[in-house]
């Protein structure tokens, strides 16, 4: 029997029992490094995230065996960054992860003020450039931006008022939406 097969009746029922409920947090986000120890020395060293699993494995991907290394920084929800290294040369290219070169594209971190300035003090000693490490206020929040050495950018958000702004861009959001899909592009932006 097919779990994921069509069944009205017990699709009903799922639907009554979870119509309030969402994931409950981010399970971890998943990326290829060329380069596991210079993706730890990084993660762990730099930014602070914790090693917290190394899955050596083999496994039919894609019709044939791979050989991988799957390497998991937590963060303090649980969650985590894994990294996914293959031992074949061939398979690597064939698993690399391509990201368009555009600062939109990252994954955002919410943290403290405190844990915001040492992870951007940590950076700089650290001295790589390739990190291309900034913070931008954007008004709603300060980010710290830095450049993984895979290419990924993370973005380490906190503001002292992030609860309220929240809870405030919370109320509005679906009538902020329809707004700018009715045409009207003013920013509701207020602290900024």
């Amino acid at each position: 029997m097919n779990r994921y097969a069509p069944d009205p009746d017990r699709d009903r029922t799922r639907t009554r029992k979870r119509k309030n409920t969402l994931p409950l947090r981010l399970h971890h986000h998943a990326w290829i490094t060329d380069d596991q120890e210079a993706n730890r020395r990084f993660y762990e060293d730099v930014i602070g995230l914790p090693l917290v699993a190394t899955r050596t494995e083999h496994q039919v991907l894609t019709g044939s065996e791979r050989a991988y290394s799957h390497a998991l920084y937590g963060l303090a929800d649980g969650s985590a960054l894994a990294f996914f290294q293959f031992a074949d040369p061939e398979d690597q290219k064939e698993f690399k992860t391509i990201s368009d070169s555009t600062p939109l594209r990252h994954i955002a971190f919410k943290v403290e003020t405190e844990t915001q300035e040492a992870m951007g003090e940590r950076v700089t000693a650290a001295g790589d450039a390739e990190t291309n490490a900034h913070v931008i206020d954007h008004g709603f929040c300060v980010s710290l931006y830095v450049t993984d050495p895979n290419g990924l950018i993370l973005e380490f958000v906190g503001h002292p008022d992030v609860e309220k702004i929240d809870a405030e861009r919370r109320a509005t959001a679906h009538a902020d939406l329809a707004r700018w899909l009715a045409g009207d592009r003013t920013s509701n932006n207020r602290w900024q």
